[in-house]
């Protein structure tokens, strides 16, 4: 008992500044929960992050930011910030550059294909962090933290035409595979009213 009480003081002083990212979805609300415990469980320093694509207005989801800082607060040290570009790139970046110690994100439970056409953000952040990830896709009965991710690994080359990608298949293969799928239910819809 006294052993197991040294490794969790061990581990809470390691784990000093969590990281949250958000999209504002369901799971997302999941995943906030669960990282307001583990602040909460380790004394840490609650980072909220939203990831807005280039173009797109930083400003915009600060008021819903707000917001979720005010929900989860209650008693943490909350920082909030928007960040512009690739979500997991950017998610990682903001990781690196203040010393996060856990990072905590929803995900939408997507496999297989699915997956690859739509890619994952969390699963670029678990293979590109430079700390543990921590993914929650529903509502979870007792959190427990996941393994370590594995080491950052370099661009892998799309599935369809070889380029380099963050996914299997690039943005523009997925927006080509896409569109031919959209065409041939036009072409089967039109078809059918013949």
């Amino acid at each position: 008992m006294r052993e197991r009480n040294r490794m969790k003081d061990r581990v809470a002083a390691a784990v000093r500044q969590i990281l949250f990212a958000t999209d504002f979805s369901e799971s997302s609300g999941a995943a906030a929960r669960v990282a307001r415990d583990y602040a909460r469980g380790f004394g840490a320093r609650l980072h909220l992050l939203h990831v807005v694509w280039p173009g797109a207005d930083p400003t915009a989801p600060q008021p819903s930011l707000d917001a979720l800082a005010g929900e989860i607060g209650g008693g943490l040290r909350v920082l909030s910030a928007v960040e512009s570009g690739s979500p997991a790139a950017q998610i990682v970046r903001y990781a690196e550059r203040n010393g996060v110690d856990l990072i905590v994100l929803g995900t939408h439970g997507r496999t297989g294909v699915t997956r690859a056409l739509l890619g994952s953000v969390a699963e670029r952040v678990v293979r590109t962090a430079p700390c543990p990830v921590l993914t929650v896709s529903r509502e979870p009965r007792a959190a427990s933290a996941e393994a370590a991710p594995e080491a950052p690994t370099a661009l892998q080359r799309c599935l369809v035409c070889a380029a380099p990608a963050e996914d299997l298949i690039c943005e523009r293969c997925r927006a080509r595979i896409r569109g031919e799928a959209l065409e041939r239910k036009l072409r089967e819809e039109r078809a059918g009213r013949l």
